[in-house]
């Protein structure tokens, strides 16, 4: 089965087309065709999303980001048939500023690709953002007459975190049931436990600010650029090699203790804002001892909550997924911890653990060999979406 993943989430403009065979237990195998992504850097300006923004990005982004993709694909019939009418298409798309000309003319240059899905992102993230990406997906549908499946976005993260690379190729064969799953990225920090094959029930989550959001908020308050996870991991890495301890600074861990799996980060970023207050002016020095005891209190609150997890509900494998997942201390601390209990940690690689259509790819193959194709009229984006 080729696949065609679309995701536009939040402000990454992605697309994939991946061909895919197999079951889990009899040869599977996935295979990168093309992949092209834009992340949106007009953000930095503001040091955060804006939804209308991003959507708008999306609309200038999506075809240019296709043609990358299906650059080396062959295609089937002509360049210029298209299987619906031009005014249908200006109709489906007739909320997305300037994306029906640009669609348009990449149609009449490029042949029908040769596949059999298109996978699209329907939620959870920012609906503007979300609803560019469905009402391409549904031109893109209705020109090339493919079926259709609405994936959810954080079930890409949990399964492209089991993909392992074996030369051009990328299988899944290693982990064992009951898995776990801790998804960390601006928008949510959860655990997700999976006792069957794509069956979820969510046992922690965050009361206030993901994970993702605390590490840019913080960013922000040391003067560091949007977005911060990666300022933030820099400065406390140097501050490890330096041997820079945190001293007087002592950040407290949130809910450490609380008796349940869920999160707050919501009064973390208030006890920063003090030590920073009584601080200034900040010396390179205290920006790289704030970012580490910030960033240690973080890992050991997301690494004791895991912990405790896998040893309530028997886990046999742990994965991490969502862009955090990409912070160099936390795949250390999780790797080695998981390690000594004889607990398998399967992280993504690092280009996966951003918004990408190599994980939406994915995820529509296994949906779509349930049969769980949608109607494109039915096809709606929602914010809001559990993974259950």
């Amino acid at each position: 089965m080729k696949i065609l993943g679309i995701e536009t989430s939040c402000d990454d403009t992605a697309i994939c087309f991946a061909e895919v065979q197999g079951e889990l237990e009899h040869d599977f195998k996935f295979r990168i065709l093309g992949n092209a992504q834009q992340s949106q850097v007009v953000h930095t300006l503001y040091g955060g999303v804006f939804p209308n923004l991003a959507k708008r990005e999306h609309a200038r982004n999506l075809v240019p980001m296709l043609e990358v993709a299906l650059r080396n694909t062959k295609g089937s019939g002509k360049a210029g048939e298209i299987a619906a009418s031009k005014e249908d298409l200006r109709n489906i798309l007739a909320r997305e500023s300037g994306l029906f000309e640009l669609l348009i003319q990449f149609l009449e240059k490029n042949a029908r690709p040769e596949i059999d899905a298109i996978a699209v992102t329907v939620g959870p993230g920012l609906e503007p953002a979300l609803w560019t990406g469905i009402n391409f997906a549904k031109a893109l549908c209705a020109a090339w007459s493919v079926p259709i499946i609405g994936v959810n976005h954080m079930e890409g993260h949990f399964l492209v975190s089991l993909l392992e690379k074996r030369d051009e190729e990328f299988q899944i064969s290693n982990f064992k049931f009951p898995m776990l799953g801790l998804l960390i990225s601006g928008g949510h920090t959860e655990l997700v436990l999976s006792r069957e094959w794509m069956k979820y029930e969510i046992i922690g989550e965050t009361r206030d600010d993901a994970v993702g959001e605390a590490f840019d908020k913080v960013a922000r308050m040391l003067g560091l650029p949007y977005p911060g996870g990666p300022h933030i991991s820099a400065l406390a890495e140097e501050a490890r090699k330096n041997q820079l301890g945190s001293g007087n600074i002592k950040l407290p861990r949130p809910m450490l203790h609380s008796g349940d799996l869920d999160f707050s980060f919501a009064g973390l970023k208030t006890a920063v804002k003090k030590i920073v207050d009584a601080n200034q002016p900040l010396t390179d020095d205290i920006k790289r001892i704030i970012a580490r005891e910030f960033e240690d209190t973080v890992a050991e609150v997301l690494l004791r909550k895991t912990l405790e997890a896998v040893e309530t509900h028997s886990i046999e494998t742990v994965v991490l997924g969502g862009g955090v997942s990409a912070n160099i201390h936390i795949r250390r601390i999780f790797t080695e911890a998981l390690a000594k209990e004889g607990v398998l940690c399967l992280i993504s690689e690092k280009n996966f653990t951003t918004d990408n259509a190599v994980m939406i790819a994915l995820a529509g193959y296994f949906r779509a060999r349930k049969g769980e194709f949608t109607a494109s009229v039915d096809l709606v984006a929602s914010g809001s979406l559990a993974l259950s």
